[in-house]
């Protein structure tokens, strides 16, 4: 697995109505430890979300994307979540929530280019 590098990702999700256990994904974080990099990419597809949940405040969904961002990109204006080392914000931004985002459990895998997994992701689980 030489120039391959270990990473871990998470699916970002809305869930409009915790209760019912339905999602919809709009974003990926992906991780790696040794190549100490993490990266985010989302997308907002307002009308299939309004289709999904007419109660859902989508100025206040973009406003958590863009601070879930600001920490993957360690912005001090993000607080102190984003001064910690890079681990420690990946656990943070995927620790269990009862909220509407959430996002998936772990998932790890081999790639030699992070960025282009990055997009990877992104494009399978996301659009």
């Amino acid at each position: 697995m030489q120039g391959k590098h270990l990473y871990e990702y998470a699916v970002i999700r809305v869930v409009p109505k915790v209760e019912r256990e339905e999602f919809i994904n709009v974003g990926v974080i992906l991780f790696s430890k040794r190549a100490k990099f993490i990266g985010m990419k989302y997308h907002i597809d307002k009308n299939r979300l309004e289709t999904f949940s007419t109660e859902l405040d989508l100025d206040l969904l973009d406003e958590t994307l863009i601070s879930f961002e600001r920490i993957c990109n360690g912005e001090k204006s993000a607080g102190a979540i984003a001064c910690m080392d890079i681990p420690e914000r990946f656990r943070w931004l995927t620790a269990v929530r009862s909220s509407c985002i959430q996002t998936s459990r772990p998932h790890p895998g081999y790639t030699a280019n992070l960025e282009q997994k990055l997009e990877t992701l992104f494009g399978e689980l996301v659009l």
